[in-house]
């Protein structure tokens, strides 16, 4: 199977692609797209796996690139950013390549999209509404699709976890707004696992899979727990209030190298990112999802990286 992987490079991408070229054992293809080719330095040797510059925004571009291809699968997504931005990257590019795959005939096509996405007018927040939004646009495409909503995802090189950890080890109290947001963190290699057995079973078409770890934590909890594991740097957590949590994402919007939390980010913390119980998940997939408490604690306790985000 030639898959083309948007997003591949990210977290997610480079866990799903060593693992769908072992799998395959080199014989299947995948591309992946990239802007800087710095940042798939540690997939270029795994076999089966062809790597190109590309702007994948532009429409032609992207349609060269789907192009002799089986299946694609979008991994993009951004988590802060303007409403303009959320749309370009989140609906603007999907309306792209379901007009890509149209043209050139490609019928199969995986879609990560965000626990808690619901109907568009539900939605509390900008990253929300246009998960949502492009979620519709997949289902009404005509397409064999399938959609994964996963949790938030943990794993040795993630910037949750770890940048809570990070914050610990230089700050004598934890001021957290969204501190009671409820969330079911999953592994990352779970995640990978899903999206390979997606590709491989026809019988995941026009489903939507909700993907969560087993245990619910609220987000007060999971600062505290990375502190704990991050060899023992637990500071005291203090709850905001809204007003001031309003305020303390309003400023951390600002913070060098990108946002630690904004407004819109609180807006989505209203939403329990959490599994319900009416979509098919993890153990549908075959996966037996990890828990954060054999996972988290070994990545965690290793020597900090020099620039954590």
């Amino acid at each position: 199977m030639r898959v083309l992987v948007l997003g591949g490079s990210g977290f997610v991408g480079r866990s799903f692609c060593a693992r769908w070229c072992r799998a395959q054992g080199g014989s299947g293809t995948i591309t992946l797209p990239t802007r800087q080719l710095r940042n798939v330095r540690s997939l270029r040797t795994q076999p089966g796996l062809s790597v190109v510059r590309a702007d994948i925004h532009n429409p032609d571009t992207l349609r060269a690139l789907v192009a002799k291809h089986d299946a694609v699968l979008n991994l993009v997504a951004i988590l802060h950013g303007k409403p303009a931005e959320f749309e370009r990257t989140h609906v603007q590019l999907v309306s792209h390549i379901i007009s890509a795959c149209q043209r050139e005939g490609v019928r199969r096509l995986v879609h990560v999209s965000a626990l808690g996405v619901d109907e568009v007018a539900d939605m509390p927040s900008d990253y929300l509404r246009s998960k949502a939004r492009a979620e519709a646009l997949i289902r009404a495409s005509g397409l064999d699709y399938t959609v994964l909503r996963p949790s938030v995802i943990f794993g040795k090189d993630d910037r949750f976890m770890n940048l809570f950890a990070a914050l610990q080890r230089r700050l004598p109290l934890m001021a957290l707004g969204g501190a009671q947001a409820r969330m079911q963190p999953v592994w990352v290699e779970d995640v990978a696992k899903a999206l390979v057995h997606t590709l491989l079973r026809p019988e995941t078409i026009g489903h939507t899979y909700e993907l969560g770890g087993p245990r619910q934590w609220q987000l007060r909890e999971l600062v505290q727990a990375a502190g704990r594991w991050s060899r023992g740097h637990a500071r005291p957590v203090l709850p905001l209030p809204a007003p001031l949590a309003w305020l303390q994402a309003a400023a951390l919007e600002w913070w060098p190298g990108g946002p630690l939390l904004s407004r819109d980010n609180l807006r989505s913390l209203q939403r329990p990112n959490v599994l319900g119980n009416s979509l098919p998940g993890l153990a549908d997939l075959g996966v037996a999802a990890a828990d954060l408490q054999t996972i988290a604690p070994s990545y965690l306790a290793e020597d900090p990286k020099p620039a954590a985000r």
